[in-house]
């Protein structure tokens, strides 16, 4: 439980300003709000009783079985256009170590920066699975993403 920040330009653009612009979010009339909150379940984050409170930040609350979901959920709303930090009052049921996070710069690719983190450039992968379902593919990433970094491979 914490307080993360993120890059309040950077990120999924869940927040049109016009109709004709199709968000993430399938509805467009949601609220920033339920964006946030469709967004966790077009993901398919598990999490119970979630409860996310736009302010001048994000604040979550709810109840998942693992860090790694808590981690994703948190990652998830703060690489949102706009989100510029998120209160994290998440309960973890069964947990395990946590992971750490990587803010991604211009130049960065997941084989970079597992070199950089566990010394092997093939680690690669590891990185892109942790990320997932927010990473669609490994190439995919851009400077001020926050991505997961599964501190148990080191």
């Amino acid at each position: 439980m914490g307080l993360f920040s993120f890059i309040k330009g950077a990120g999924a653009k869940l927040f049109k300003k016009k109709a004709e612009e199709a968000p993430v979010v399938e509805a467009i009339t949601l609220s920033k709000t339920d964006a946030l909150k469709a967004e966790i379940g077009r993901l398919g984050l598990p999490v119970s009783d979630l409860s996310v409170d736009l302010s001048d930040h994000v604040m979550v609350t709810g109840i998942t079985t693992t860090n790694a979901e808590r981690e994703k959920i948190i990652l998830a709303l703060g690489n949102v256009e706009g989100i510029g930090s998120v209160s994290d009052m998440i309960s973890v049921t069964n947990p395990e170590p946590e992971s750490t996070f990587h803010e991604v710069k211009s130049g960065d690719t997941l084989s970079k920066i597992s070199k950089q983190v566990y010394g092997d450039p093939m680690k690669y992968n590891a990185i892109f699975e942790a990320n997932q379902p927010m990473l669609s593919h490994p190439d995919k990433i851009y400077p001020g993403q926050i991505l997961r970094i599964p501190s148990n491979l080191a």
